[in-house]
């Protein structure tokens, strides 16, 4: 009999519960998996505790702990709710990564991992980080909250005058919202996001995925002001360090770094390079690598951080630098440009271009 038989009448094609997707083992079949499971409660030094089940391969992340906490020991404490990948309740580290419990099954995350020498597989859970730990799989996600309040999430439009009706959107309008109009706000990038890791101002992909939800809505009418807000030190699109791991681990491919990127290109198309170190960085690396094909390192620090020679203290801060690198024969004497130089430059002007003509578009369909 199979571990996971339910009561479901129906078990035709229409059935679209996780559990009545195996109701018959007689082809799939089972093995026994170790689960190791990072504990601890608020304040304490975690522990790990070790389960076995007999698993299927089909089995998700979230069927096993059930399991666990059913037959095994009922004091495991996880989050749950639909079972489907709707509501992000279920978010916690597996083998490692931020990911859904309920999505995740046995097979997948085996296939990813090299054989147990104990001849037995392992599969590792523990709570998502950047947050306390309440109990076991359970984290307070109150910073997560708190700093998507901070973005501002909601569509504003008390700059305009109110119809008789709703305020109204094209297929095209309303299309440019569908990616970001994904996130469950599970928290798995805000989990993985190592600039938050190390910067607890820094809001998270999260938050700035749903402020370029705000600011691609045709209905906003603060986009000015909201440009403004992120574009405000390491707190906002500054802080995030590119590292990709949002991206990576994001279960609904709202694909967080991009809408970050997004948000950047918006604020470097209305402000110069004296407007911020931010700015001015991105603008001189584009430059220096349209000059020579990749960055010629003497430039870069002069123009960016001592703001070619008008930040007195900037430039100071550069001395320590410099001398460490001519005494270990690290500072370049010399540029040379790369190969296809010119090829790098035509390619950068072409997308600029390009960016151009659809920042000045969106500009347009805006009220």
């Amino acid at each position: 009999m199979s571990l996971l038989r339910t009561s479901c009448v129906d078990r035709g094609s229409c059935c679209t519960d996780i559990s009545c997707r195996y109701l018959d083992n007689q082809d799939i079949g089972s093995m026994q998996v170790c689960f190791k499971i990072i504990r601890q409660s608020q304040n304490t030094t975690p522990t790990l505790q070790t389960y076995t089940l007999d698993v299927e391969e089909g089995n998700t992340i979230l069927d096993c702990l059930n399991r666990i906490k059913w037959e095994q020991d009922g004091s495991l404490a996880f989050r749950k709710n639909c079972r489907n990948t709707i509501c992000g309740s279920c978010g916690m580290r597996i083998n490692g990564r931020s990911a859904l419990a309920c999505k995740e099954n046995v097979g997948s995350e085996l296939a990813k991992l090299p054989k147990s020498e104990s001849g037995i597989p392992e599969i590792t859970v523990a709570p998502m980080g950047n947050m306390p730990v309440i109990k076991d799989l359970v984290v307070d996600m109150q910073s997560f909250w708190d700093n998507l309040e901070a973005v501002d999430p909601y569509v504003s439009t008390g700059a305009r005058v109110i119809p008789e009706r709703e305020f109204l959107q094209s297929p095209e309008e309303r299309s440019q919202l569908d990616q970001m109009g994904n996130c469950i706000l599970c928290g798995a990038c805000y989990s993985d996001c190592n600039a938050r890791e190390v910067n607890p101002d820094f809001v998270g992909p999260h938050a700035l995925a749903k402020a370029q939800r705000m600011l691609a809505d045709s209905r906003d009418a603060t986009t000015e002001n909201r440009l403004e807000e992120y574009n405000q030190g390491t707190q906002g699109v500054w802080g995030c360090t590119r590292c990709y791991m949002c991206n990576t681990v994001c279960p609904m491919e709202v694909q967080p770094m991009d809408q970050i990127g997004k948000i950047k290109q918006q604020i470097l198309d209305r402000k110069d390079d004296q407007s911020s170190r931010q700015v001015r960085h991105r603008k001189v690396l584009i430059d220096l690598v349209k000059q020579g094909g990749w960055i010629d390192e003497r430039k870069f620090g002069l123009q960016v951080v001592g703001n070619s020679f008008r930040d007195i203290q900037g430039l100071i801060s550069l001395g320590p630098l410099g001398l460490r690198m001519l005494v270990r024969g690290k500072f370049p004497l010399g540029f040379e440009p790369s190969e296809g130089a010119i090829e790098v430059r035509s390619l950068i002007e072409a997308v600029q271009n390009f960016e151009s003509g659809e920042s000045q578009e969106n500009v347009a369909s805006k009220p």
